[in-house]
């Protein structure tokens, strides 16, 4: 079986799916906050507590840290973990502000941002390469549990590597353009939920004629 590089992958679900239109927010600190919130919950849970936020403008992070923080709890509650949450959000406003805002923090260096965005508590890999990507268009590849669990079936690597050897497997991989890494971690997401979820629904899937997994599943079900 034919194996597809992660740029024929990337074209293939493009194709199928189109532009997806990431991050769905109206500003870069409505993105930064989703990203946080995201964490261990769904995306509609996220949208409930953005609404929230907006209907009792707080989603500034002037208001963020000068806020009644029960408030604030019960304004993200649906995220759940709504008090650790909190606190992290009202981290990451201070860390914002001390920074000059979205513009001071365009003005970093890439690498060197992201180990300062890693020293913010309860700022973990995956949530700072989604602020650096979509909030500030630097370039960096986002890695999920949807990305290990895609590539793995697809035969292209184990799924126990490290956050940072996945990573740096597609940044070697794909051509160094915003736009495109933008994209593809939204493709994704959007296979994973439509195709490639944990029982995998292989009809119609787009990758199916280069997937290890469904080529292994249609030999076991011949014997």
């Amino acid at each position: 079986m034919r194996r597809a590089s992660p740029l024929e992958v990337y074209e293939r679900l493009h194709a199928h799916y189109g532009d997806q239109h990431w991050w769905p927010a109206e500003t870069p600190f409505e993105m930064m906050i989703g990203a946080i919130l995201t964490q261990n919950t769904r995306w509609e849970n996220v949208e409930m507590a953005i609404t929230n936020l907006k209907q009792a403008n707080m989603l500034n992070p002037e208001s963020m840290i000068t806020c009644d923080i029960e408030k604030l709890e019960s304004l993200i509650r649906p995220t759940g973990f709504f008090r650790q949450k909190a606190r992290r959000l009202i981290e990451f406003s201070r860390f914002l502000l001390a920074h000059d805002g979205t513009s001071g923090l365009k003005r970093w260096p890439t690498q060197s941002l992201r180990v300062r965005l890693l020293d913010v508590h309860g700022i973990g890999p995956e949530t700072a390469d989604s602020i650096l990507l979509y909030a500030l268009d630097k370039m960096t590849f986002v890695v999920d549990a949807y990305t290990k669990r895609i590539f793995n079936r697809l035969g292209l690597f184990e799924v126990n590597l490290s956050y940072d050897d996945v990573q740096n497997y597609f940044v070697q991989r794909l051509p160094g353009l915003l736009q495109l890494f933008q994209e593809y971690h939204a493709l994704i997401v959007q296979h994973a939920k439509l195709h490639c979820s944990n029982k995998p629904q292989c009809d119609d899937c787009p990758l199916f004629d280069v997937c290890a997994s469904a080529a292994e599943t249609d030999r076991l079900s011949d014997l």
